[in-house]
């Protein structure tokens, strides 16, 4: 579906081009209204609960009245996760890429933990919306000056966004995973790396064995995270030397 000058309706409604005035009695909700209570109940509920029509009865409204402004379920989740990530934090140019890019993906990191429904949202093409651009802008603008060209600071951008979203992703099944235990994720680790080493055989899996009976579990997820971040940067840090 386009508008009257050929845009999609969802890109209008992303960019908050697409509400006029309406004759007759104003409207008592806009987009911003609707999905701020969408996000409220993914939230406390879970996006698997925000439905046009749960979204309506938390408003007070009819279903109905919500297809003034939202044209679909579809729709409604592009415009929350635009509307959840909000913007980047500012990052003063340093000179120091690498420094600049571990702040934008930290940062990235707890926005999603922040709303952990987001990384269960399907990737439905490249960023769109006003905050997702903006976050698109600020980590190429960390690339300015390290003599990339763009194709490559393209693909960085889809290595550090997947690498942040993989990364929360698994810390929070890990966590959904262990939360009747009782136990730490490193506490869960080291129970698991215990257990497992008594069992399996030594001669069969003797690297297995060795990196079990290692103390597994000492590290907590912020290190486990910078640990994998720094990795990417390393790699990254290669093509800079290199162009």
């Amino acid at each position: 579906m386009t508008d009257e000058a050929g845009a999609p309706a969802t890109l209008m409604r992303l960019w908050r081009r697409s509400e006029r005035p309406t004759r007759g009695r104003p409207s008592v909700l806009d987009i911003d209204g609707v999905v701020a209570a969408a996000v409220d109940l993914a939230d406390r509920e879970g996006v698997a609960n925000v439905t046009l029509a749960n979204v309506a009865k938390d408003l007070g409204v009819t279903k109905m009245s919500l297809y003034r402004h939202i044209g679909s379920k579809a729709e409604l989740l592009e415009l929350m996760a635009d509307f959840a990530i909000g913007d980047p934090p500012k990052v003063e140019p340093t000179g120091d890429w690498r420094a600049e890019l571990t702040t934008l993906a930290e940062a990235n990191r707890d926005v999603l933990m922040s709303h952990p429904w987001l990384v269960e949202l399907p990737l439905s093409g490249p960023p769109a919306g006003p905050h997702a651009v903006a976050w698109m802008d600020a980590f190429l603008r960390t690339l300015r000056e390290t003599g990339l060209g763009w194709g490559t600071k393209g693909g960085i951008l889809v290595l550090i966004g997947g690498y942040v979203r993989l990364a929360c992703a698994q810390a929070l099944q890990l966590a959904e995973g262990r939360k009747d235990s009782g136990l730490t994720q490193a506490q869960a680790e080291q129970a698991y790396g215990k257990g497992l080493a008594e069992l399996i055989d030594p001669e069969r899996f003797p690297d297995a064995v060795g990196f079990l009976s290692s103390g597994l579990g000492g590290s907590e997820q912020n290190s486990d995270f910078d640990f994998g971040l720094d990795v990417v940067l390393d790699g990254i840090a290669a093509l800079v030397e290199a162009s």
